[in-house]
C-alpha cells in the first residue's frame, strides 16, 4: 500500500539518483540510472502495480521506529512484532561501476517471519520486464535496462511479481542487493552487502565532518546538508531541485511538476549554504556546472537545465499513472524551461560574483560569460517576464525580476571596482541607477506602503522579501519595513508564507486551484524579520519551520496548513538550503551576496 503522506518517505541515494523508502518498508520511487531517468518503481504516483519493493514482517504495517544512522544516508527501520524485533537497513553505496540498492534484514530479538515483494515496472510503471531466475536471485530485462536481484533467500514468481518468505533470528542478517546495468553490457561485479554498508557509512561521515557550522541548530543543519549532497549529480556537480516529479502542490490538483532538474534560481542561495558551511569543493563544482550550462547565446539562457546541462526538457503527461492521491496529470519534463525569466540573469551574475568574492579558483570563462549576460540584460531588462515562479499566465513586469536585473548590473560594477576586470563601468552605473528608479517609481504602492508583485499589481509576492537581501535597499528603509509587514500580513497562513495569492489580480499564474505554503519563502520571512530587528519573532518562525521536518529530517517544497501535511516534490533542495542559510544568519554568520556589505548584514539601523 502506497504511503498516505509525502512525509512518510525517507531518501537514500548514491549521488546519481535517489530512492524513496516508506515507513512500511517499501521503496515506492526509484529512477535508474539517474535522477531524471524513467522510474522502475513508480508506486509513489499510482499504486503498487506501478512498481515497488517491500521488505517487512509478514502482516505488519508501518515500522515501529526509523532513523538515519548518525550523520549518514543509511536508513534503519525497525518493527516490534509478535515473536520478536527486526531491523531493515537500506542504503545506496556511492556510485562506482553500477547503481546498487542494498537492503539487509537484521534480527534483533526473537524470531520474525519476513516477506519480500518485488514488482519491477520500467518506464514509470509502463513496461513489464522479462524475469528469469539466476544463481542466487533473478534477472529482469526490458529494452535498455537490466536489474539483478541477489540474495541467499529462495525466490518465487507469481502474477509477474517476485516473492520471498523467510525467518530471521536474533543476530542473523539476510541481505538483498538490487543492481542496475544497461541491458547490452555484461553483469556488474557482485557487491558485498555488509562491506557496502560500512563503506557508505564511512563516506557520509567523512563528508559531513568537513562542515564548519557550529551553532544552536547543529544537527538540523548537518542533516539538511546531507540531503543537499544527496541531491547532487556527482559527475557534473549539478544539484537537482528534488528527487521526484509530480508530487502535488494541492492534493487532487493539477499543479504537479517535474523537479528533477537544476534551477539557476537556486544558484546564489546554494552557493551561500555550501560556502558558508565549509563545502568549497561542492561550491566549486556547482559554479563550474553553472558556467557550462549558461555558456552560449545569452538570449537563449534557460531557467533550468538537465543534470548534465541538457537544454531540451520537453514536457509530457503520463496518462497511465493516477497520481499521488489522484493528483493528475503526472508530468515528466518541464516546459517552463522555455520561459523568459528576467531574474535568472541577475541570479547567475550574483552567484558568480559571490563565488569570486569567496576566493574560489578562477574560472577563466566566467567573466566572458558574465559580460555576455550583461549585454543581453542591458537591452532586455525592461521586458515583461514569467517571474521566478514560472507562471503560466501572462508575462508581466514583476518587481522581483527587475530587482534581480539591478542586482546583476550591481555585481558587475563591484567586480570591476574590486577585482580590476575590464568593463564599461560608467555605463553600467547609469543602467543600475535607471533600473533602480524604474522599480521604485512603478513597483512601489505608496498608499499601501509596500512593493507589489508586479507593476500596477494589487497582489504581493514573497520574493519581495529579498529586496534588501540583495542590497537594493537597506533593511532600515521604510519601504522595506512596510513590505515585510504587508507580505507577512497578506501571505501568511497559520504562520507559514504563501509565494503569492493565485487569485490576486484576476489569477496571476493562469492555473486553476491553489497551493500550499512555500517553505523556502517562509525561511525568507524569518530572514527578513531578523533583518528589520524583530529577532525573537524571526526565531519563532524558524523553529516553526523546523517542527515541520518529518521524523528523519526531510522537508518537501510546501505545506498544507489546513490538512497539516507536506506538499510538493521531496526532498526539496530549496527548502534545505533555506534551513541552512537561516540557521547561519540567525547565528550571525552570513555570506553576503553583494559588495554593499553594510546593507547585507542583519542589523537594524
Amino acid at each position: 500500500m502506497v504511503a498516505d503522506k509525502i512525509e512518510d518517505y525517507a531518501l537514500i541515494g548514491d549521488l546519481h539518483t535517489g530512492a524513496l523508502v516508506g515507513r512500511d518498508g517499501s521503496i515506492d520511487w526509484l529512477c535508474l540510472p539517474r535522477f531524471d531517468s524513467p522510474a522502475c518503481f513508480a508506486a509513489l504516483l499510482d499504486d503498487e502495480s506501478a512498481g515497488h519493493w517491500r521488505i517487512a514482517p509478514v502482516g505488519a504495517g508501518n515500522s515501529t521506529r526509523r532513523r538515519y544512522r548518525e550523520d549518514t544516508l543509511i536508513m534503519e527501520s525497525e518493527w516490534d512484532v509478535d515473536g520478536g524485533q527486526v531491523r531493515v537497513i537500506d542504503c545506496m553505496p556511492p556510485r562506482r561501476e553500477a547503481a546498487d540498492v542494498v537492503r539487509i534484514v537484521e534480527g534483533i530479538s526473537g524470531r520474525v517471519r519476513m516477506k519480500m515483494q518485488l514488482r519491477i515496472r520500467f518506464d514509470y510503471g509502463h513496461v513489464v520486464p522479462w524475469v528469469r531466475h539466476d544463481n542466487g536471485g533473478v534477472v529482469a530485462i526490458a529494452g535498455p535496462d537490466t536489474l539483478y536481484l541477489t540474495t541467499p533467500v529462495e525466490l518465487h514468481g507469481e502474477h509477474m511479481e517476485t516473492f520471498a518468505e523467510f525467518e530471521v533470528e536474533a543476530g542473523q542478517k539476510v541481505p538483498f542487493v538490487l543492481t542496475h546495468a544497461s541491458s547490452h553490457v555484461k553483469r556488474p561485479k557482485h557487491l558485498h552487502p555488509d562491506r557496502a554498508v560500512t563503506e557508505t557509512a564511512d563516506f557520509w561521515r567523512e563528508w559531513i565532518n568537513q562542515c564548519t557550522y557550529r551553532g544552536k541548530w547543529n544537527e538540523e543543519v548537518r542533516r539538511a546538508l546531507i540531503f543537499l549532497k544527496a541531491l547532487t549529480y556527482q559527475p557534473t556537480g549539478g544539484i537537482t531541485a528534488a528527487a521526484t516529479t509530480s508530487l502535488p502542490e494541492q492534493l487532487g490538483g493539477v499543479r504537479n511538476w517535474d523537479y528533477r532538474y537544476c534551477w539557476l534560481r537556486d544558484a546564489t542561495f546554494t552557493l551561500q549554504a555550501l560556502l558558508g558551511t565549509g563545502f568549497i569543493e561542492e561550491a566549486q563544482a556547482w559554479r563550474e556546472w553553472l558556467v557550462r550550462a549558461v555558456a552560449g547565446d545569452p538570449a537563449k539562457l534557460q531557467i533550468m537545465y538537465g543534470l548534465d546541462g541538457t537544454r531540451r526538457l520537453p514536457e509530457q503527461e503520463l496518462d497511465w499513472l493516477s497520481g499521488f492521491h489522484g493528483s493528475t496529470p503526472v508530468r515528466i519534463g518541464n516546459e517552463a524551461a522555455g520561459q523568459f525569466q528576467l531574474d535568472v540573469y541577475g541570479e547567475v551574475l550574483d552567484g558568480l560574483h559571490l563565488a569570486r568574492n569567496a576566493g574560489l579558483p578562477v574560472e577563466h570563462n566566467a567573466w566572458d560569460v558574465q559580460r555576455a549576460l550583461l549585454d543581453f540584460l542591458e537591452g532586455h531588462w525592461d521586458q515583461p517576464d514569467a517571474s521566478l515562479w514560472e507562471i503560466r499566465g501572462e508575462n508581466r513586469h514583476f518587481v522581483h525580476s527587475k530587482v534581480m536585473a539591478w542586482a546583476g548590473v550591481d555585481r558587475a560594477v563591484h567586480t570591476v571596482e574590486s577585482h580590476g576586470l575590464d568593463g564599461p563601468i560608467d555605463r553600467w552605473r547609469k543602467l543600475r541607477d535607471r533600473i533602480h528608479e524604474d522599480v521604485c517609481t512603478n513597483g512601489f504602492d505608496a498608499e499601501r506602503g509596500t512593493f507589489t508583485q508586479f507593476y500596477g499589481s494589487k497582489g504581493l509576492d514573497a520574493a519581495l522579501l529579498l529586496i534588501p537581501r540583495v542590497g537594493f535597499l537597506p533593511w532600515s528603509d521604510k519601504r522595506v519595513i512596510g513590505t515585510v509587514d504587508a507580505v507577512q500580513k497578506d501571505l501568511c497562513e497559520d504562520g507559514f508564507l504563501m509565494r503569492y495569492r493565485p487569485d490576486a489580480d484576476g489569477g496571476v499564474d493562469g492555473l486553476p486551484g491553489t497551493e500550499g505554503a512555500f517553505l523556502a519563502c517562509t525561511f525568507w520571512l524569518a530572514d527578513a524579520l531578523a533583518g528589520i530587528g524583530r529577532t525573537d519573532e524571526s526565531q519563532e518562525v524558524f523553529e516553526r519551520l523546523l517542527s515541520l521536518r518529518n521524523d528523519v529530517g526531510m522537508l518537501s517544497e510546501e505545506y498544507d496548513t489546513k490538512n497539516k501535511v507536506h506538499l510538493g516534490n521531496t526532498p526539496q533542495a530549496f527548502s534545505m538550503v533555506g534551513l541552512v542559510n537561516t540557521a547561519r544568519q540567525l547565528g550571525g554568520s552570513l555570506t553576503t551576496t553583494s559588495a554593499t556589505s553594510e546593507d547585507q548584514n542583519f542589523h537594524s539601523d
